[in-house]
């Protein structure tokens, strides 16, 4: 038997009453509570929408160009050096 887990925080939903009968209907189907069935599918649906972020995937080619573009010597911006070099609006005339 999987261990319990203490869940301490609540989260409030307002929706349709179509809605909370479509998610109830489903919950049945698979033999488990409202609360699971929702937590659950809005836990896998978070998963797949931070997936491309905590993943990075290129092909072969397109990633040795990446590596080569991270390796590569900065490029000098002089713009962007004027701008990091001036004094910032909250320095009061003081140079960090």
């Amino acid at each position: 038997m999987a261990p319990r887990i203490n869940r301490t925080e609540k989260l409030d939903l307002r929706l349709t009453a179509e809605a909370k009968h479509t998610l109830t209907a489903a919950a049945q189907a698979q033999r488990r509570s409202l609360s699971e069935f929702v937590l659950e599918s809005a836990l896998r649906r978070a998963e797949e929408t931070l997936a491309d972020r905590r993943v990075f995937q290129l092909p072969p080619e397109q990633w040795e160009a990446f590596v080569a573009a991270l390796d590569a010597p900065p490029r000098d911006l002089p713009r962007l050096r004027t701008l990091l070099e001036e004094p910032g609006v909250f320095a009061h005339g003081k140079q960090v």
